[in-house]
């Protein structure tokens, strides 16, 4: 690693190898602050950069900021070096679900429940426009208390991703678990292909072997592309009903996350009271993951922060500040866009001024909130109501931060009006406003990750039912 005593920053004293791939490797660690336990998943720089995968790094990262669960692994913090990246990550003791499946089937009352936790994580990471991509048994992890964590945001698209007609078109996932719209690589909705894994997921934790198998690649697809499946006799009717609905293959008519909710066998059993949404739980919507700065300063930042105290910036916000780590292209301008962002190396107190003198040159009223939020009213009713505007400011270091200008309600083309006469409003203050540089390059780099992305390898559960 990094030394030789096998500390890391002198934050975390690393222990075993847990696993590696191609680009990553992932160790046990205890931090050196709190004794707590984590992960660290370490990134090679040269080696992503060279294959075209920083856009994928980009998007875990921010991706893991926007979705914070109980069910979903939280990242604690991103480090930097010239040559790694540090993902500091929640430490699932219980290993992988995977490791149970491949011992064989489980019971129906311990399936509801990992099914359950899993329904409810997505459920949230897609009313935050995050779409996993990548569900199977080896990306789900247990904690110590036998809880699901899902984990490896690596494939997941944000929705900003989006083509102008709504859909992904990135093949992703792997195959045995991937949906019909997604091999035919026509676009797809991120909501529908993940409710198909989900069914895949269900199926293997019922059965204990994959519902589409065959040795031949092309002759799997065929039968995923006619959801050609048979489920063993022991299924209830009420998990097969559930299971033809979510392995429907238009997934137009496919079952929605709310009805899978609803459904029988979902209503049944002592973990059926888990099955809740938790869109807008204010507990489970606070998002921002903190970090510590790149290579560069990293050591200063941390002389000047206290003991035990969470360093003020956040994943997603300081990798835009490192070179080669532009997360500008992230925002791609949406013609629908309700929201912008920009930095400032203006103090807090400066922007806010700022700020409030915009609003009242453009005759918005201002209501100071809690947190750095500044929320702007309009004056007079519009075609939805009174367009109103949240401004947040991010602390980044004490006078460089990110400002986001998001609407909560009211009509989006009167927002994004309003947001032409903000933007020369606030030029004072303005370093750069994203998502407005270098959107011809991240469309470019993005076609080239398609092209050479390989499929994972598939993970050896059993292929065929037990004879």
């Amino acid at each position: 690693m990094e030394n030789k005593s096998h500390v890391l920053m002198q934050r975390y004293e690393l222990g075993r190898l847990l696993g590696q791939g191609t680009f990553a490797r992932v160790y046990y660690a205890r931090s050196l602050i709190t004794n707590q336990g984590v992960a660290i998943k370490v990134i090679d720089k040269e080696k992503i950069m060279k294959v075209g995968l920083m856009d994928q790094i980009k998007r875990e990262i921010s991706v893991m900021r926007l979705v914070r669960h109980p069910n979903i692994i939280h990242l604690y913090e991103v480090m930097a070096t010239k040559t790694k990246i540090y993902f500091i990550i929640e430490y699932a003791k219980g290993g992988e679900l995977f490791n149970k499946v491949a011992k064989g089937k489980l019971k129906e009352e311990v399936a509801r429940k990992y099914f359950a936790q899993l329904i409810n994580a997505l459920d949230f990471c897609h009313s935050r426009g995050v779409y996993h991509r990548d569900i199977k048994p080896e990306n789900l992890l247990l904690d110590e208390n036998d809880n699901l964590k899902i984990s490896d945001f690596g494939l997941s698209a944000l929705a900003e991703c989006k083509h102008q007609d709504g859909l992904l078109h990135t093949t992703c996932g792997t195959p045995a678990y991937v949906a019909p719209e997604v091999i035919n690589r026509k676009g797809y909705d991120g909501v529908k292909a993940d409710i198909w894994s989900c069914g895949v997921v269900l199926y293997v934790l019922l059965a204990g072997y994959l519902p589409f198998h065959d040795s031949n690649l092309m002759e799997m697809y065929r039968k995923i592309g006619k959801a050609e499946f048979k489920c063993p006799n022991f299924f209830s009717p009420e998990a097969r009903r559930l299971l033809c609905k979510m392995f429907d293959p238009n997934p137009n008519t496919r079952i929605s996350l709310a009805k899978v909710r609803e459904s029988p066998w979902c209503r049944k059993g002592p973990y059926s009271k888990n099955m809740k949404s938790e869109i807008g739980n204010k507990d489970v919507a606070r998002t921002s993951a903190e970090a510590s700065t790149s290579s560069e300063n990293i050591m200063a930042s941390e002389e000047k922060q206290e003991p035990g105290r969470p360093p003020n910036l956040n994943a997603f916000d300081i990798i835009s500040l490192s070179a080669g780590f532009d997360l500008s292209g992230l925002f791609k301008k949406d013609p629908f866009y309700k929201e912008a962002r920009f930095t400032s190396r203006q103090p807090a107190m400066v922007i806010i001024s700022k700020l409030k003198e915009m609003a009242k040159q453009l005759k918005l009223k201002v209501k100071k909130k809690d947190d750095g939020l500044l929320k702007m009213d309009g004056l007079k009713e519009g075609k939805k109501g009174i367009l109103s505007i949240d401004t947040e400011i991010f602390e980044i270091t004490p006078t460089f931060h990110l400002v986001e200008v998001k609407k909560s309600s009211g009509d989006t083309l009167e927002f994004q009006k309003m947001l032409d006469d903000i933007r020369p409003a606030l030029r004072d203050i303005v370093w750069v406003w994203q998502g407005e540089e270098e959107q011809q390059l991240q469309e470019e780099q993005q076609q080239q990750q398609e092209e050479i992305q390989p499929h994972p390898q598939e993970d050896q559960l059993p292929q065929h039912p037990p004879q």
